[in-house]
């Protein structure tokens, strides 16, 4: 089955569906269940995609290297945000695989030995 793209305004349609906390409630309750799993996957795709390699390392030495206590706090702060960031975009990519899979029916649990 191949992957389902989706417009802008079905992305915007069920982003605002998730207003609901009742949905929310449950999106969040199958993330954490599948938290432990999905933590390896993320890991392996930051790594992968040289999000944590030389890079990072120059970014982390640089700030921690940082003389003046205010220009480090801010060095430090800018990382995290671009952290954040960085690990979102790669969880909202993952996510978007797991709904592709959890919708194939080639791998539903009951076709699977």
């Amino acid at each position: 089955m191949p992957a389902r793209s989706y417009t802008a305004s079905e992305v915007d349609a069920a982003v605002a569906r998730l207003a609901d906390p009742d949905r929310f409630a449950h999106a969040s309750a199958i993330v954490t269940h599948a938290a432990p799993s999905l933590a390896g996957v993320l890991d392996r795709a930051l790594v992968e995609g040289g999000w944590f390699g030389q890079a990072h390392e120059e970014l982390l030495l640089r700030a921690s290297g940082e003389s003046d206590p205010v220009d480090r706090l801010e060095a430090v702060r800018t990382l995290v945000d671009e952290q954040t960031r960085v690990g979102m975009l790669v969880g909202v990519a993952v996510g978007f695989e797991l709904a592709n899979e959890l919708a194939d029916p080639e791998h539903t649990p009951s076709q699977e030995s």
